[in-house]
C-alpha cells in the first residue's frame, strides 16, 4: 500500500513538473522569460517585460510536397528552436490553394494522415477557383481571413485588358502599398485574428496533423506559418527564411502566369503583377509593426490578439517540439 501510495505521489510530481517545464518552454519560445529564468514546480512564471532576443540558426531548406497541382505545399518541421529542440515533422503543413489537384496528388495527401485542412481564402477567391480537392472524409474548414480586396482588384484590374487601367491600379508602388495594407490588416482585422487563433487552437489541441492555406500560400499563410514557428521557438531569421522561401517555389508558375498574359494580349505590362505575387521582407515587417503597434511583443499578439493563454502556447510547443 505504501508503495503504490509513494509511485501515485511520485507519478503526481512528474506530471506537474512536465506542465510546467512545458509552460516555461512556451513563455521562452515567444520572448517573455529570459533565458536564465527558472521555476519551481509548484511556484509562478514569471514574465519578463520585453521579448529576449535569440540567435537565428541556419534553416534547413524547406521540405516541399511534391503537387501536380499545387506548388507551394511544404512540411514545417524540420526547423531548429532556440534551444536546440527541432520541429516535428508531419504536424502541420501549409499550402497553396488545393482546387487544381489530381488524382495523384490526392492519394498524395492521403498519405499525410491529415486530420484537418483549414482554407482562409474568401468567397470571392472561392468563386473563381473553385474549392479545394482532398482526399475522401476529408472536409476543407472554412475560415476566410481577409485579403483587404487584394484578389479583386487583381482580378479587375486584368480583366480591363487595358494598359493605362492597369497601370493606374497597380503601378507607381501601388502594388506595393496594397500588400503592405493586407499584411497590416492580419493583425488589426478582429475576424482574421479569429480565424488565425482557431487554427493555432487547433494545432495545440492535438487536432493534427493540419494543413492551412489560402490561394498562393505565401501572405495569409505565410504569415501564419511565421507566427506559429516563432511560438514555438523559432529564431525570427530562420521563421523569415521559411517565409520568404515562397518566391523560389512559386517562381516558375508565377512567370508562366505573366507570359500568358501579356502573349493572350492581356496584359501589356504583366511585370506590374511581380509585387502582388512576391513576398517581401517589407510586407512581413508592415505586419510586425502593426503587431508592435497593437500589442507590444509576440506575446501580446499570441495571448491577446489570438486569444492563447499560456497554456495553450505550451501545449502548441508540446505538439511540435519533442
Amino acid at each position: 500500500m505504501k508503495q503504490q501510495q509513494r509511485l501515485r505521489r511520485h507519478t503526481r510530481t512528474v506530471t506537474r513538473a512536465r506542465s510546467v517545464t512545458a509552460v516555461v518552454a512556451a513563455a521562452l519560445a515567444v520572448g517573455v522569460l529570459p533565458a536564465t529564468a527558472t521555476a519551481a514546480p509548484n511556484g509562478p512564471v514569471p514574465l519578463a517585460a520585453g521579448p529576449a532576443q535569440h540567435r537565428a540558426a541556419t534553416a534547413p531548406s524547406p521540405r516541399q510536397i511534391v503537387l501536380q497541382g499545387a506548388v507551394n505545399v511544404r512540411d514545417l518541421g524540420g526547423y531548429r528552436t532556440y534551444d536546440g529542440g527541432r520541429v516535428r515533422y508531419g504536424v502541420a503543413y501549409r499550402a497553396d490553394a488545393l482546387n487544381r489537384t489530381t488524382d495523384a496528388d490526392i492519394a498524395t495527401l492521403g498519405r499525410l494522415g491529415l486530420r484537418e485542412a483549414v482554407d482562409f481564402r474568401v468567397p470571392v477567391e472561392l468563386q473563381y477557383d473553385g474549392p479545394d480537392r482532398l482526399p475522401a472524409g476529408l472536409a476543407a474548414t472554412p475560415r476566410p481571413v481577409t485579403d483587404s480586396g487584394l484578389y479583386a482588384q487583381m482580378v479587375t484590374a486584368i480583366g480591363s485588358r487595358d494598359p493605362a487601367t492597369q497601370d493606374a491600379m497597380l503601378g507607381h508602388g501601388k502594388a506595393e502599398a496594397l500588400m503592405r495594407t493586407v499584411y497590416r490588416a492580419f493583425v488589426s482585422d478582429a475576424d482574421a485574428r479569429a480565424q488565425f487563433g482557431a487554427t493555432l487552437k487547433d494545432l495545440a489541441s492535438g487536432r493534427g496533423p493540419l494543413l492551412f492555406h489560402c490561394s498562393s500560400g505565401k501572405d495569409r499563410t505565410g504569415w501564419l506559418s511565421y507566427v506559429l514557428l516563432r511560438a514555438v521557438g523559432v529564431p525570427a531569421g530562420t521563421a523569415e527564411q521559411d517565409y520568404l522561401a515562397s518566391n523560389g517555389f512559386r517562381a516558375a508558375a508565377d512567370a508562366a502566369l505573366r507570359a500568358g498574359l501579356k502573349q493572350s494580349g492581356v496584359m501589356q505590362d504583366p511585370d506590374l503583377l511581380i509585387p502582388l505575387q512576391e513576398v517581401r521582407g517589407e510586407y512581413l515587417a508592415a505586419a510586425l509593426d502593426e503587431l508592435a503597434s497593437r500589442y507590444g511583443d509576440l506575446y501580446g499578439y499570441l495571448t491577446r490578439g489570438l486569444g492563447l493563454p499560456l497554456p495553450d502556447l505550451a501545449a502548441l510547443r508540446t505538439r511540435l517540439v519533442p
